[in-house]
């Protein structure tokens, strides 16, 4: 039986007295942890949340947005992480979906509840977790936990629903990942095996905390008893104080991350020598920004993530063996690694016929962390989610180690910044213009974010507009970093095929001369 809750249990059993999370000066140890957990979970009940129901969350990183993803379980009930990074009507979108009617909130979003009911949202319950004053309204978390007793564990397992987890939409509306206890537990033992991770080790919350990325380090933390870090969202500097402060041992850090805090001054001179592995994915990362990072923290380990939220997360690993520039390993530095444990990996032609290696074609992974669909979405679920095999969208090839490499992407999907865009998304937003005809949203090269969302444009007759223009109207719709960075206006038609389907590959093609993979 797999169930989230179990490494609660087992830590407070054999380390009960030992630190768990450090949040500033905060800190809770094992024992603590469950009790604040059981209490959390009898509060939930206690204001109604019955087995199965959906409790959302919109928060900065925290102590108590760790307790919150195992009080939801305890209590029976499904968590609902929202993007802190999306606008009003995106999560608005998302929680209406989800059926969610008890929210908890933050210092830095409690005042996105008044827009959130403004757009339809029923909340009849919302929990407040920050550190300043109670809004009205709003029920107070620690007092919450004060005033309740500990209930006892629901006991959710296995094939039960233990998150909705929100991503973008190829139709321009976010779709809802169902992932069971099995999905996310799978995906965190096999983590665990491959980042050198045990009981002694402490994990910094720097990438936020809502993405499977770190939940992944969450889970996997939690499996392996080691002690929780947390900054309330990534900063160079906070991050590198934080390592250095409170001795963090692991980190979770996406490309951009890693670039910029190898490039902040303060890190030549402060103490890194606690870390002692890195893992990175969301997005590919140039070859000489990791082997800068790799000199900066020379103590470290590095391993690659790539997987997806349709896979709890994880497909594929990279380990540190293969970090390297000499030796017998070297050359597979521009690979997503290979078949995580427990995971299947095939490459496959449009027919989902797997093709032979070398050959590119679509990556399609199988295995217990497969997601079980998308929530109230049936036919896109048919779509991705093919006789257990998740149809990633990256098209791919692999060589005869099994090692996966990236060359393209099969979707219409961006990867800035570690953040998945759906060009459908933005194309609908930017329509929102009086003067738009027609608009195309592809991705383009950028040293900074790998890739920056970019909008070709068509005018309609005797309309004009400036690219600023396009950019502002966009942000009425929809979060800031799914917004073009860079609008073209265009005279001549889009390409298209002979049987009329817009050929967005031709659109991209003029930007990617002179790459040897179309994604960066």
């Amino acid at each position: 039986m797999y169930y989230l809750t179990q490494s609660v249990h087992r830590n407070a059993q054999i380390r009960g007295n030992k630190i768990a999370t450090i949040n500033g000066d905060r800190q809770h140890t094992w024992s603590q942890i469950k009790d604040r957990v059981a209490r959390f979970a009898g509060a939930l009940r206690s204001i109604g949340v019955a087995e199965g129901d959906r409790v959302a969350i919109l928060a900065l990183n925290s102590d108590r947005y760790f307790e919150y993803y195992f009080g939801v379980p305890w209590a029976g009930a499904c968590v609902v992480p929202l993007n802190i990074r999306w606008s009003a009507p995106e999560n608005a979108y998302s929680l209406k979906d989800a059926g969610a009617e008890v929210l908890v909130v933050d210092d830095a979003f409690a005042k996105m509840v008044p827009a959130l009911k403004a757009q339809g949202v029923n909340l009849k319950t919302v929990i407040f977790i920050g550190e300043g004053e109670l809004p009205e309204g709003m029920l107070s978390y620690e007092k919450l936990i004060s005033v309740h007793q500990p209930c006892a564990d629901a006991y959710r397992n296995n094939d039960d629903l233990a998150g909705i987890y929100y991503t973008g939409g190829t139709t321009g509306f976010p779709k809802g990942v169902m992932l069971t206890h099995s999905n996310i537990w799978s995906s965190a033992i096999a983590l665990v095996s491959c980042i050198n991770i045990d009981e002694n080790a402490r994990v910094l919350h720097a990438a936020p905390m809502f993405h499977l990325a770190d939940g992944a380090m969450t889970q996997g933390g939690m499996l392996a008893g080691a002690a929780h870090v947390f900054i309330p969202m990534f900063t160079p500097a906070a991050t590198i104080k934080a390592i250095a402060d409170k001795q963090a041992t692991h980190a979770l850090l996406v490309p951009v991350m890693i670039q910029m805090v190898i490039n902040d001054p303060s890190v030549k001179t402060a103490d890194m020598s606690s870390l002692k592995f890195v893992l990175y994915g969301a997005s590919p990362i140039a070859e000489a920004v990791l082997i800068q990072a790799m000199e900066t923290f020379s103590k470290a380990e590095f391993g690659q993530g790539y997987g997806q939220t349709e896979l709890a997360p994880l497909a594929t690993f990279l380990s540190p063996k293969y970090h390297t520039t000499t030796g017998p390993n070297t050359g597979k530095l521009k690979s997503a690694g290979q078949a995580i444990p427990c995971v299947e990996i095939r490459i496959v032609n449009e027919d989902a016929e797997e093709l032979p290696l070398g050959e590119i074609g679509e990556i399609v992974v199988k295995g217990p962390n497969a997601m079980a669909g998308y929530w109230n979405k049936p036919e896109e679920t048919a779509v991705s989610l093919r006789n257990g095999w998740v149809h990633t969208g990256d098209a791919g090839y692999m060589d005869d180690e099994g090692f996966v490499f990236l060359v393209d992407r099969v979707k219409d999907m961006i990867v800035s910044g570690g953040e998945n865009v759906y060009s459908a998304e933005v194309e609908n937003a930017v329509s929102n213009h009086p003067a738009v005809d027609q608009v195309v949203v592809i991705g383009i090269p950028s040293e900074e974010w790998g890739e920056q969302v970019h909008a070709e444009v068509i005018l309609k007759a005797g309309q004009t507009a400036t690219p600023e223009d396009i950019i502002a109207k966009t942000k009425e719709y929809i979060a800031n970093y799914k917004c073009p960075r860079s609008v073209t206006f265009r005279t001549e038609p889009f390409p298209l095929s002979g049987a009329g389907k817009l050929l967005k590959r031709d659109v991209r093609k003029p930007y990617w001369e002179g790459k040897d993979r179309q994604i960066n």
